[in-house]
């Protein structure tokens, strides 16, 4: 396909032409990856590899090794690998969230129950780090490791938070550091060193994803507030129902009168919105101006990983790369 003039942003669909027969490889690649000798644990994995997405992961992972030269082999299958570790996270955060519905569809907690649910979480886990040893790599194994501790260790700061109004910002960015933007980083590490970078153009890859992730989840925690369920595939206002506060009631919350305060705290005891209509909670944040705040944080980081990848040679690959940062922050969903 040609894109022409460089210099010009790239959409969704000639990034996604880009990696399209590599991604045809890496589902490919779940799919057999994701038989178990247990039926359930096939049936679920199924479920969720049919179950939609962006793949936006699988696609970091192409895009930042294909930057370095053509695609090989370990690079599909560490896309598979990011793929089903990000399913199994889900998996995990549906059944502590005990949440309904994902992508429009009933969650697999709610299919299949929370113990079934937990257990085909771990398993794969358990199978994508099988999938990664057969690299037999230590650089691999080592990214893989740092990144599953951090997201451990962010699922358990969320639940400690949950229902707590008293977070700050720093907080917050702790938890999305730990649950959202590490998983970016490792992403277009495991790119760089399937690809053959260096050591430093490994890093430096890594610290453009990580303020690409921190700017998914923000936007991501504003779309909670300003999307339709249609879109969004989940209820609107959910975030504060599951007893998050996230980065726009942060700043909200800061400025808010006492009694705005309280409309939040009656939300977050009630897990739902029938003493507190969400349109009330929609009001403080609009009287703070929280949304529009939040939206110029999250544009900051696209800036910063534009920057970085700015530094490398231009092709069409470092092209999609900066043109997924315009993707992240003007998405609906």
């Amino acid at each position: 396909m040609a894109f022409g003039n460089l210099g010009q942003k790239f959409t969704a669909l000639e990034i996604y032409d880009l990696v399209r027969k590599d991604l045809e490889k890496v589902e490919k690649e779940i799919g057999l990856e994701s038989i178990s000798s247990v039926e359930a644990v096939t049936y679920i994995s199924q479920y969720l590899q049919t179950g939609g997405g962006k793949r936006l992961r699988p696609i970091l992972v192409l895009l930042c090794g294909k930057l370095f030269g053509p695609a090989n082999d370990s690079l599909a299958r560490m896309a598979a690998v990011v793929e089903m570790i990000h399913s199994a996270t889900l998996v995990h955060d549906d059944v502590i969230d005990l949440a309904k519905t994902r992508r429009g569809r009933p969650t697999i907690n709610v299919v299949w129950g929370n113990h079934m649910s937990v257990l085909a979480g771990d398993w794969l886990y358990m199978q994508a780090f099988q999938v990664a040893l057969r690299e037999r790599r230590f650089e691999i194994l080592d990214i893989l490791i740092e990144l599953t501790q951090r997201m451990v260790e962010g699922e358990l700061l969320q639940l400690d938070r949950i229902g707590k109004i008293a977070v700050n910002e720093t907080e917050y960015m702790e938890l999305i550091d730990r649950k959202t933007a590490s998983l970016f980083a490792a992403c277009a590490r495991l790119g760089a060193v399937c690809g053959g970078a260096t050591e430093e153009q490994e890093r430096r890859l890594g610290e453009y994803a990580w303020n690409l992730g921190i700017a998914f989840q923000q936007i991501d925690d504003i779309l909670d507030f300003t999307s339709r369920e249609k879109i969004l595939g989940k209820p609107v206002g959910n975030d504060l129902r599951e007893g998050k506060v996230t980065l726009p009631l942060i700043y909200a919350l800061e400025r808010a009168e006492p009694e705005e305060r309280k409309l939040v705290e009656t939300v977050l005891a009630d897990g739902n919105y029938d003493q507190v209509p969400f349109s009330k909670i929609l009001h403080v944040l609009n009287k703070y101006n929280a949304i529009e705040w939040a939206q110029k944080q999250a544009l900051g980081y696209t800036e910063k990983a534009r920057r970085i990848i700015g530094e490398f040679p231009e092709s069409p690959f470092q092209r999609a790369l900066v043109s997924v940062t315009n993707l992240v922050t003007d998405r609906d969903h």
